[in-house]
């Protein structure tokens, strides 16, 4: 039997990762994480409206204020209201210091502890995101150091389905595999109406536009 626990923010990326799973998988699990983010309410919302939907055997919500008390992002600074999309190489401000590796590292807990062999992340490299912890790179020794903690000779895959793919191909195939987009949430500053200008929203609004297809929730500007 494969089990699989699904890393589900609420997001985008990983309601359709969540697809994915379902359909790749005998047993589901998810599991949310809230680091002190300014959308928290909302991501919580949206999974718990993506969980109703799939109906996983269980789900874990964690979480991991300590990240806002460490700071070091805009997305963790309750008086940022938003800012507007910047094409650079550089790192973003919207970074959060090693949030993929902590969450990972509560996955692979969990995953020992009921026996998944396999862990779901939507991260993505493509498309210059910059971010340090979505290049596979990272979630290839990320793997390999699991592996080596754990007891017993469990053996645990980080699977990143979306890694190398275009956000226009993201949302085709969540098109595809029927995902209902309507329930994801993917604005980086607002709880209410998603505010259409900030990196997150600009490169989801791009992507449905560059899919032809139309972006199923409603935007301030």
């Amino acid at each position: 039997m494969n089990k699989a626990i699904i890393l589900v923010s609420g997001g985008l990326d990983s309601l359709i990762t969540s697809a994915i799973a379902h359909k790749e998988n005998d047993e589901i699990y998810f599991l949310h994480i809230n680091y002190g983010q300014n959308t928290e309410k909302k991501e919580l919302e949206s999974f718990h409206k993506i969980s109703d939907y799939y109906k996983p055997k269980q789900i874990q919500i964690v979480n991991i204020g300590y990240l806002k008390n460490f700071g070091g992002s805009i997305l963790l600074d309750s008086k940022f209201v938003s800012s507007e999309h910047n094409e650079s190489d550089i790192v973003p401000e919207t970074y959060v210091p090693f949030r993929n590796g902590n969450m990972i590292a509560i996955a692979s807990a969990y995953a020992e502890t009921i026996r998944a062999t396999r862990i779901y992340i939507g991260a993505i490299e493509a498309e210059g995101s910059n971010y340090p912890d979505c290049r596979g790179v990272f979630f290839e020794y990320m793997g390999k150091a699991i592996n080596y903690g754990t007891k017993n000779n469990f053996s645990v895959k980080i699977i990143t389905p979306l890694l190398n793919m275009t956000k226009a191909e993201i949302v085709k195939l969540g098109y595809e595999l029927k995902a209902p987009m309507e329930l994801s949430w993917s604005c980086y500053f607002d709880n209410e109406i998603a505010c259409g200008q900030c990196d997150s929203c600009y490169l989801r609004l791009k992507s449905f536009k560059e899919a032809g297809l139309i972006d199923p929730i409603p935007y301030r500007k």
